[in-house]
């Protein structure tokens, strides 16, 4: 019989809207972050530094490139004849398809997987945050508190409170009570959405809510733990942790990599981030080229200069273009005497010569304000700007662009452009 102590089932499945059209051809966790990784590596290396070697990867939404990444789990080494890495996609059953239609369903669906190998402990993660946490060490937690169900939370500002879910704990950080996104919360400790469950109870909760529409942690499973008077605690953590979940929060965690002094170190021996790294040539910096505070990927060719910022490998920036506080992804091609001011570019994008990104004021997004904001400019995978164009700051451009579609040469500041198949 197959036995392990502790699994984990990683979520992966989501779109993740708030990124906008970062997310249009790839699920969130498969976005490019560091200029090396991908978001879904943190949590991976998380498991395999904490020696959990038994993970389920939740697929759903857009999954070939997140698919294509994990493969059999090598870089994470994972790729185990007993536990591993497995990606667990939703499937056809005698019933009919179905798709996960919340956090807790998806768990709930893959019961027969957790069952093969007979775990004590399960540990559910999220595949969309940038954190270094041992995962062992909250198991330690868990045990020493004889609790049923564990969940890791971290202190937010009190102002914040009301967008997490909270947990309100006693002296012995047992949770006494637990709110949904309250509107005057009574604590400031967050859910980060990482739990440890004991597996009869994780079963029992996943059975007894199988008829809820969209089983949810937060909404169902949590309060039906407590209600039945399961032990619940809750392990404070104290590192960092970042929700990339919006274009601003992951312009500017990826900005933070960068500091002199980084929050979140990236080059720490002890404790690695793996990641699938592709085969490509060395970098090549040209006699003309200037770098200063930047992440610079494998097999770049820098001939223009290059400041606070984060850019993938086998990008080609040319000479007299100068990018500055931006993120630019793998094998995107930026031509000569460009000014590229705050921008996120995404993966394959050409930009032609004398292009001119992030200029003027300030303007609300007509299309998404609520995504398209912070002064940013964002390109889509794939995407061609035209040579001698401009575009303002707050907007968004995906497609095949060519001069013709830019009034003036020109797009303004807070506009929206999509050029064939795209989502705002």
């Amino acid at each position: 019989m197959i036995k392990k102590e502790m699994i984990a089932m990683l979520l992966a499945g989501g779109q993740g809207s708030r990124l906008g059209i970062l997310t249009e051809r790839m699920a969130k966790p498969a976005v490019s972050f560091g200029g090396k990784y991908r978001i879904i590596d943190f949590p991976l290396s998380n498991c395999i530094n904490s020696g959990v070697d038994t993970v389920g990867v939740l697929t759903q939404y857009r999954p070939l490139k997140l698919n294509t990444h994990i493969g059999i789990g090598i870089p994470w080494d994972l790729d185990r004849n007993i536990g591993g890495v497995t990606v667990l996609p939703p499937y056809e059953k005698n019933a009919g398809a179905e798709w996960y239609t919340g956090t807790a369903n998806a768990i709930y669906q893959n019961l027969e997987y957790m069952e093969s190998y007979h775990p004590d402990y399960v540990l559910i993660l999220s595949g969309d945050h940038i954190y270094k946490m041992d995962y062992e060490t909250m198991l330690d937690f868990h045990k020493s508190k004889g609790a049923d169900v564990t969940i890791a939370v971290m202190p937010v500002p009190m102002e914040e409170a009301k967008r997490f879910g909270i947990m309100i704990t006693d002296e012995d950080r047992r949770i006494v009570d637990f709110e949904e996104k309250p509107e005057n919360p009574r604590s400031n400790l967050a859910s980060m959405g990482i739990y440890i469950f004991s597996w009869e109870v994780l079963k029992d909760a996943l059975l007894r809510g199988a008829d809820e529409v969209a089983l949810d942690f937060g909404k169902h499973v949590i309060p039906y733990c407590r209600e039945n008077n399961r032990n619940l605690f809750a392990y404070q953590f104290e590192g960092y942790w970042k929700d990339v979940g919006t274009l601003t929060s992951y312009w500017e965690a990826n900005m933070e990599l960068i500091d002199i002094v980084p929050e979140f170190n990236l080059y720490e021996e002890y404790w690695k981030i793996y990641t699938q790294s592709e085969t490509v040539p060395p970098q090549y910096f040209g006699n003309e080229s200037s770098v200063e505070r930047s992440i610079i990927g494998d097999g770049c060719e820098i001939l223009g200069e290059v400041y606070n910022s984060v850019i993938g490998s086998d990008v080609k920036i040319g000479k007299g273009t100068v990018v500055d506080h931006s993120i630019i992804m793998n094998h995107t091609v930026i031509g000569e005497n460009c000014n590229i001011e705050k921008a996120i570019i995404a993966e394959d994008v050409t930009v032609g010569n004398g292009v001119h990104m992030g200029e003027g004021a300030e303007a609300e997004n007509d299309t998404a304000p609520e995504i398209y904001t912070g002064g940013l400019v964002t390109i889509g995978e794939q995407s061609v700007i035209p040579s001698g164009v401009s575009i303002g700051k707050n907007t968004m451009v995906f497609g095949n662009t060519t001069a013709s579609d830019y009034p003036d040469r020109h797009l303004a500041s807070g506009k929206t452009f999509i050029k064939g198949e795209g989502t705002v």
